[in-house]
């Protein structure tokens, strides 16, 4: 029996240091318990030892497990029944052929002999298990950048702490002629990480063109959200990088973005690319489909005059001015190298006194800007035409669609008519049933009487005619309307065709019509009492009720 507390103590400090987990921790010591028995058994590595090992309570039990057999052919492997029956005691249940003989083995007889082989044993497992451990952290920050401590530099390289493990950084990875004090903090970009049956191993370096990357895309916003996409990147570590650039909004300007106001992006960027001797310098370049601007942009500081391209072959001669060629080719070769690698041209760097020499048909960048933009040009024609082209014929199966859509059309040809079976009857019995047209006699109207008199009717009248005054006045004037004589005789005179067309039924009998023809009428005389009215006086009155 151990003690519990230390065990599961020991257990935790292993899972926090080595980023372990406590399963793998106990079957490392199991395998080590294991091997260390069997070597001492001085047998093959076929013998069946278990170990088992419980935290609650904290104990470590191991047992030596052998066949039993009648006539024994391996002592290693097998034990002969009789004397597995001897060890039994009194009331055991004796072995059978083919039962497994099972001893117990004294883990503190065996820590005493073989400790070192434990120990060395349990440190390999716990190795291999960090390593594990390491890969499972690490495997999905491939292309990103993480942060460690320097543990060691020399001339070969650095050893870095990244948390729980510790890794290698060639002197090869490293940007230039920098150098770091032990306990600097250090960025790595994670190259690649991998797995095998001699544990993990990550690769990290500082000179790969993803290291840049992962700064531009920290530093420049619009990279970060895809504003800007970042084509190509070449780089020559501790001298020069080009990053060429574009941008999916034609308002955004992808060079100032990277730059930055007042150079702050950039800064950023070329702050944390060394400390050595001679900076790396970056240079931003506009990247272009036309492969010959993109070479007269990726040389500069050179200033191109001509160029020559053989896009077959991959090959370019740049022409530039007579006593640049230092400043095209650049410390070291590495503009004009830098340049080559980020277009995948080789490019020949001339000046101008030798170009005739070289008898190539030679165009100015003035030629090659002429080009591109009748290329452009001609490409966004194309691409109006194959745009009403797709428009034409998404039109085209829509009006198909509809015309399939349409019922059909049966024609009087598809149409069978069934012969329609009329029963053929005698003339004389269709003489027998034809309808009998009897003779209509004209309806002389009637005439209604009414017991209605003229003077009943005419007071009717002239209390309508009184309400209608009344309620046109009240709409149309303040002042009460005066009836003509006109007026009069045209509603007489129309009341009097109305009696004489009459409506479909009659209202008199021909003796009152005939004593209404003969009576006279006769006028109202016109009563102009009304004249000596003061109708400003009224209109004021109305004036001070609306306001």
């Amino acid at each position: 029996m151990i003690d519990a507390k230390e065990f599961l103590e020991a257990l935790d400090a292993l899972e926090n240091e080595k980023g372990i987990s406590k399963v793998e921790i106990v079957d490392a010591l199991k395998e080590a318990l294991r091997k260390a028995y069997v070597k001492m058994l001085g047998g093959g590595d076929d013998a069946d030892v278990r170990v088992s090992i419980t935290e609650d309570p904290a104990a470590i039990d191991m047992c030596r497990v052998r066949k039993v057999v009648k006539e024994v052919q391996d002592d290693y492997l097998e034990i002969d029944i009789d004397e597995a029956n001897a060890t039994l005691k009194k009331g055991q249940k004796k072995y059978a052929e083919g039962d497994e003989f099972v001893e117990p083995v004294d883990v503190s007889e065996l820590k005493r002999m073989t400790a070192l082989t434990v120990k060395s044993i349990l440190k390999q497992k716990l190795a291999e298990a960090e390593k594990r451990a390491l890969y499972e952290t690490h495997k999905d920050k491939v292309g990103e950048l993480i942060t460690g401590i320097v543990e060691r530099f020399d001339d070969r390289g650095a050893t870095i702490n990244i948390g729980r493990a510790s890794i290698t950084l060639p002197r090869k990875e490293l940007i230039g002629d920098e150098s770091y004090p032990q306990g600097a903090t250090i960025r790595l970009y994670v190259s690649d990480v991998t797995s095998n049956e001699k544990g993990s191993m990550i690769r990290v370096t500082r000179s790969d063109a993803g290291y840049l990357k992962c700064l531009f895309e920290e530093s420049v916003r619009e990279i970060y959200d895809g504003t800007i996409v970042i084509k190509n990147i070449a780089r020559d570590a501790g001298l020069r990088s080009k990053v060429a650039v574009y941008s999916n909004d034609p308002n955004v300007d992808c060079i100032g973005s990277c730059i930055g106001i007042g150079g702050k992006a950039i800064q950023s960027i070329l702050s944390q690319l060394g400390n050595g001797t001679n900076r790396e310098k970056v240079d931003l370049v506009l990247y272009s489909p036309n492969d010959a601007l993109y070479i007269v942009d990726a040389l500069r500081p050179g200033q191109v005059k001509k160029l020559y391209l053989d896009e077959e072959n991959h090959k370019a001669v740049a022409i530039i001015p007579d006593g640049t060629l230092s400043v095209a080719i650049g410390r070291k070769g590495s503009n004009a190298r830098v340049a080559s690698k980020l277009t995948g041209y080789d490019i020949d760097i001339k000046e101008e006194s030798d170009a005739d020499e070289l008898g190539l048909e030679f165009k100015t960048v003035e030629q090659l800007q002429i080009e591109d933009r009748e290329r452009v040009q001609k490409d966004r024609y194309n691409a109006y035409l194959a745009q009403l082209k797709a428009q034409k014929e998404a039109e085209s199966q829509l009006s198909t669609g509809l015309d399939n859509a349409k019922p059909h059309t049966i024609s009087d040809e598809e149409i069978e008519e069934e012969p329609v079976k009329e029963e053929v009857k005698p003339v004389e019995a269709v003489k027998e049933e034809a309808p009998v047209v009897e003779e209509v006699k004209p309806v002389e109207p009637k005439q209604v009487k009414t017991t209605t008199t003229l003077e009943s009717l005419e007071a009717a009248l002239e209390s309508d005619k009184k309400k209608e005054s009344f309620k046109a006045t009240q709409k149309t004037s303040r002042r009460p309307k005066t009836i003509t004589e006109s007026e009069v005789e045209h509603d007489v005179e129309a009341e009097k065709e109305i009696i004489r067309k009459g409506p479909q039924m009659d209202i008199y009998t021909k003796e009152e019509l005939e004593e209404l023809e003969n009576e006279e009428y006769y006028e109202d005389e016109y009563d102009d009492s009304d004249e000596d009215i003061d109708y400003d006086e009224f209109d004021s009155y109305y004036d001070d009720d609306n306001n």
